[in-house]
């Protein structure tokens, strides 16, 4: 066993069914985590079917994070399907790219409620389900879900990236507050950079779009110009560092935010 090693621990990823998330499932599965996927798209129930197993249990639940009915329905059905709520990794979001002069109203208030009320609900119930006298009671993490576009200032995603750095002041006053209050509950985010996703790809082609790059193509070179590591990121790079907070080697990581970005947002 190494401090990586998530043996017994029960972990619940919103948003799960694809790209990130998934990815994230799945880098906690191999860990050893029994993993139960949240989303309102069904394809999760496959993709929890198809997740790693050592012989623990992986399930699916629906989850619209923005009701807070579907939150404690789905804390509840979590602690039933697995036995518990260790971990939480609140990864659910949404991007809609838009130049600040043509902004629509309907789309601010989407991404505020997914990726802000979201995330606090998120928080409220895992907190609430992980703290002593919980539902599940034993203490934990949480995992937060935030973006490189909280630390730079790139053009056709301010009200995203507004959301994002809204996620990044939720975990620090989270991490406060479970500590004042004795929860045992570590919070953190992650800083993930550019990964070539269904939304990676759908942000690239907005930017051509909005007329801030001649191509999708033009958009990632930029992208890549200004990462010292000279290349986007994987699914893999950002799943292994959500394990790596969630594991005992983080034990003395709280109220962080880790960049996962190949250092584009230094």
């Amino acid at each position: 066993m190494t401090v990586f090693d998530l043996t017994g621990r029960k972990a619940l990823v919103t948003g799960g069914a694809q790209g990130l998330g998934e990815g994230m499932a799945r880098a906690l599965a191999s860990a050893g985590a029994s993993v139960v996927i949240a989303d309102i798209q069904d394809s999760g129930e496959k993709t929890a079917a198809d997740l790693p197993s050592g012989g623990q249990q992986h399930a699916f639940t629906r989850l619209d994070v923005t009701e807070e009915s579907d939150w404690e329905r789905a804390i509840a059905a979590t602690i039933e399907a697995v036995g518990g709520l260790d971990i939480l990794v609140n990864n659910a979001g949404i991007e809609i790219s838009s130049l600040l002069t043509e902004v629509a109203s309907d789309d601010i208030r989407r991404m505020l409620e997914v990726n802000v009320l979201g995330t606090t609900l998120g928080l409220k119930h895992g907190l609430r389900a992980m703290r002593p006298g919980g539902s599940a009671g034993n203490g934990g993490v949480i995992v937060n879900v935030a973006s490189v576009a909280a630390t730079i200032a790139f053009p056709g995603i301010s009200v995203y990236s507004a959301t994002k750095s809204a996620v990044d002041r939720l975990t620090r006053v989270a991490a406060m507050e479970s500590g004042k209050l004795g929860y045992r509950v570590r919070v953190n985010c992650v800083y993930p950079g550019l990964v070539p996703t269904a939304m990676g790809a759908g942000l690239a082609n907005d930017m051509a779009t909005l007329g801030l790059f001649g191509s999708a193509e033009e958009a990632v070179g930029a992208v890549v110009d200004l990462t010292p590591s000279g290349r986007l990121g994987t699914v893999e790079d950002m799943a292994d560092a959500v394990v790596f907070l969630a594991s005992d080697a983080a034990r003395f990581v709280n109220g962080a935010g880790l960049p996962v970005d190949g250092g584009m947002g230094m």
